[in-house]
């Protein structure tokens, strides 16, 4: 049977695309904490012996970085990634889930991978303004305390001694694929099939940055989200979004390991970021972001289908 005619679960039994998406936005995040802390958690009792005073719970988890992040990268895998793929049943049929999700490889799929890997790099100056931006917004106390706490450890983390491949692994190849499968493939898919592409790229990209708990980096993660749906959208695939987040993830673990006094420099309403980095990113960004539109639309007029 063709996508086509096709009826799915969500469509015989009157749920919306949009509504069962952030059902599961929700769902999958809770899912994914809940087992991320809960590893970690038993990780660090199972270093300890299985006996530990609860009253340095704080000093644990601070010296055993490592063992949280590999409870967050099996609640990534489980819940972002596996777990979605499953759910997305209720959206398309079996046959279609890889086109649902755009798991495809095209022929200018390397040249689509390597233009966005040149837009990453050309939009940090940007990204770098919207974080200085976003640093203006006011931020409740308690929620700025968490995200300085976090970001503190992994600071530290960095600055210490940790084998570099496997931090690659956890913070920049495991989000690389499991976020982009949830945003990108699931969240993006789903959005777009009830609003159509354009506030699916929004709704999706400001999930993505409120899923990341962290406040005063909201404007520049969301922005990032709407990027790499766009660059999923033109692509027609999944994998060259999948390579810009690996990209940006990766470059900021060597960044941070290597030159750590640069990237966590503290952003501040005074620190605005210098305005002749900022005008050649836009410029730039915009002329990819162009090039990458006209080329869809190139590849639009010659094919149409259900899925693309």
């Amino acid at each position: 049977m063709s996508e086509e005619q096709y009826t799915s679960w969500a469509e015989r039994n009157g749920f919306a695309n949009w509504a069962l998406a952030i059902l599961w936005i929700i769902g999958a995040f809770v899912l994914f904490q809940v087992t991320a802390n809960l590893v970690g958690i038993l990780l660090i009792l199972w270093q300890q012996g299985g006996v530990f005073d609860p009253t340095q719970i704080e000093q644990l988890v601070t010296e055993n970085i490592d063992l949280l992040f590999i409870g967050n990268s099996t609640g990534q895998i489980l819940f972002l990634g596996l777990a979605t793929w499953f759910f997305a049943r209720l959206h398309t049929s079996s046959e279609d889930r890889s086109s649902f999700f755009r798991f495809k490889f095209h022929s200018d799929t390397p040249k689509k991978i390597i233009l966005t890997i040149a837009l990453i790099f050309a939009i940090q100056p940007f990204i770098w303004l919207l974080s200085w931006l976003n640093a203006m917004v006011p931020t409740p106390e308690f929620l700025s305390e968490m995200q300085n706490t976090q970001m503190q450890m992994i600071e530290d983390f960095l600055k210490g001694d940790h084998l570099i491949w496997l931090t690659l692994f956890h913070v920049a190849l495991v989000p690389a694929i499991c976020e982009e499968v949830l945003y990108r493939g699931y969240v993006l898919r789903a959005f777009e099939k009830s609003w159509g592409i354009w506030p699916a790229i929004i709704v999706s990209g400001l999930f993505f940055g409120m899923y990341h708990v962290q406040p005063t980096n909201l404007l520049p993660l969301a922005t990032l989200g709407m990027v790499f749906a766009f660059i999923t959208w033109t692509s027609r695939s999944i994998i060259p979004a999948m390579v810009a987040h690996l990209v940006n993830n990766g470059g900021s673990v060597l960044v941070g390991t290597y030159y750590p006094d640069s990237a966590f420099a503290e952003i501040t309403p005074e620190t605005m970021p210098p305005i002749e980095a900022v005008i050649p990113s836009l410029v730039i960004s915009g002329f990819i972001v162009y090039f990458m539109y006209m080329q869809y639309n190139k590849k639009g007029n010659t094919k149409r289908s259900s899925y693309v």
